[in-house]
């Protein structure tokens, strides 16, 4: 992937925080959705969001922002007059999203994806993870890092109900857990899926986790994801007394030590360190036998450099896309305020060829 940020908008941080707020995540209208509730095999729920308006997204205003600042205009796989008239039924390409840690409808990666979706004539549905679709699940679990067998679930329910082709990618923590799956699921993988790809996931938990937790990843990453989890986290201790100890989780301080008295335990991991090493995807790259993007910028805040993965530890299926910028999930491109648009559209563009 050919990347180079902005010129006004330097360094991993910015790229990280400045799309999250400002950047535009679409052109014209907004995505709609319809969300869909199913019952888990064990007698749980997950919700699913649908993408049910299509459509131009992209357009002229995102091409003409994208040339103003010298950076390449996305490159959309149909006009809109073509996907207005693209077929409907259910035939056509399916692609689907798994959010990172904590996020939703609401994240500007699931609209942006969603935009570029509409943008081809395909359609999108993005599950939630459990706990993460506003109401807390009811099982005395949530979600983890490594969690492929959910991950197989949802895709074969996917798979079971849509006859076109399927392609998947995961942002952060659900890219990690989807190569998990394809890790796992092997030449079987290919049954269900054309191909994944992980943006910027954490492959190597144990360094991302460690890095989140310190100087200023700390002060503003950290504090910001315990302010939802630990919530929740008590919520679940509400509905299953006794789960785990409360007052310490409400001390916990960083990940490691919410993972090591909630997560871990929660999903069978004996702690947070056994948890991290079995749930990383970087150690079995080579077992993934379906196509395979992997795309992690170098200057990512929450996924150290020099923890992404060489080409040696990768099998034939799987490309590096490993660009100096970026961000975490951030990609701006164009004047300001800029746009998120592009990666999402250079994804969809190496997805679509498995097509």
């Amino acid at each position: 992937m050919q990347y180079q940020a902005p010129p006004w908008l330097p360094g991993g941080h910015a790229q990280t925080i400045w799309p999250v707020l400002f950047a535009k995540r679409f052109v014209g209208p907004a995505p709609q959705f319809k969300r869909e509730r199913w019952t888990t095999p064990d007698g749980d729920f997950v919700d699913v969001e649908r993408l049910v308006e299509t459509g131009s997204r992209l357009g002229v205003a995102a091409a003409n922002d994208a040339q103003g600042s010298g950076t390449p205009a996305p490159q959309v796989a149909a006009s809109a007059a073509s996907a207005a008239a693209a077929e409907i039924g259910s035939e056509r390409p399916l692609l689907v999203l798994f959010h990172g840690l904590e996020g939703g409808l609401d994240s500007q990666y699931i609209q942006a994806f969603a935009a570029v979706a509409a943008e081809r004539g395909w359609a999108f549905a993005m599950p939630y993870f459990r706990g993460c679709s506003g109401e807390l699940n009811l099982a005395p679990r949530a979600y983890h890092s490594g969690d492929f067998e959910e991950i197989g679930w949802m895709l074969s329910q996917l798979r079971a109900a849509h006859r076109g082709p399927m392609i998947a990618a995961g942002v952060s923590l659900g890219g990690n857990a989807l190569l998990r799956w394809a890790q796992e699921a092997g030449e079987e993988a290919a049954k269900t899926v054309k191909a994944v790809c992980s943006v910027c996931s954490p492959l190597d938990l144990t360094a991302a986790g460690h890095a989140i937790g310190k100087g200023f990843n700390y002060l503003v990453y950290t504090r910001m994801f315990l302010n939802t989890m630990r919530p929740k986290a008590l919520r679940k201790l509400k509905q299953h007394p006794g789960l785990f100890d409360g007052e310490r989780l409400r001390r916990a301080r960083n990940l490691y030590e919410f993972d090591n008295i909630f997560t871990a335990p929660l999903h069978g991991f004996r702690d947070v360190d056994d948890y991290w090493l079995r749930a990383s995807a970087k150690p079995h790259l080579a077992r993934i036998r379906v196509p395979a993007l992997v795309l992690n910028a170098r200057n990512d805040p929450f996924v150290p450099a020099h923890s992404l993965p060489e080409q040696s530890h990768v099998g034939a299926f799987v490309t590096l896309w490993q660009p100096h910028e970026g961000g975490h999930v951030g990609f701006p491109a164009g004047r300001p305020p800029g746009h998120v648009l592009a990666m999402p559209d250079k994804v969809c563009q190496w997805l679509a060829r498995a097509l």
